[in-house]
């Protein structure tokens, strides 16, 4: 969960640097709801020249949850031939697996948390896809 500008000062331009927690925050900090994942109050810009203290990994993602699906047929057509009729399902549920939230939850020195921080706009996986099949062997 970096920050958008550094806020140490220390020249690393990859913006390594993490907020820190807002102690005066209650309440939980993973909604999980795709509009606003985590809430972005829960956290403050560390004073200049400072590091934050939020530590690595302290978000997890939505889960990923997939069931794949196919069936097959076989009907012999002669003694050497055989047909082979399947349907695939994946995603057979259509759940809808989110992306990883915005982890941004500062843009700039003094500003208020971003409007996008902790949103979701996009899915890791497709909706349900279904794939028929006609296969001979001989």
């Amino acid at each position: 969960m970096p920050l958008g500008f550094n806020p140490s000062n220390n020249g690393d331009t990859r913006n390594p640097v993490r907020p820190s927690w807002n102690r005066a925050f209650s309440g939980a900090v993973i909604e999980g709801g795709p509009n606003q994942y985590f809430n972005p109050n829960a956290f403050l810009i560390p004073p200049s020249g400072t590091y934050g203290n939020v530590g690595r990994n302290v978000l997890t993602g939505p889960g990923l949850a997939t069931m794949d699906f196919s069936v097959a047929k076989n009907t012999a057509i002669s003694e050497r031939l055989l047909a082979q009729f399947r349907a695939e399902f994946f995603n057979i549920f259509n759940r809808a697996n989110f992306a990883t939230p915005n982890a941004v939850v500062f843009t700039s020195a003094g500003a208020a948390p971003s409007s996008t921080a902790g949103v979701i706009t996009a899915t890791a996986t497709t909706s349900r896809q279904i794939q028929f099949g006609l296969k001979l062997l001989w």
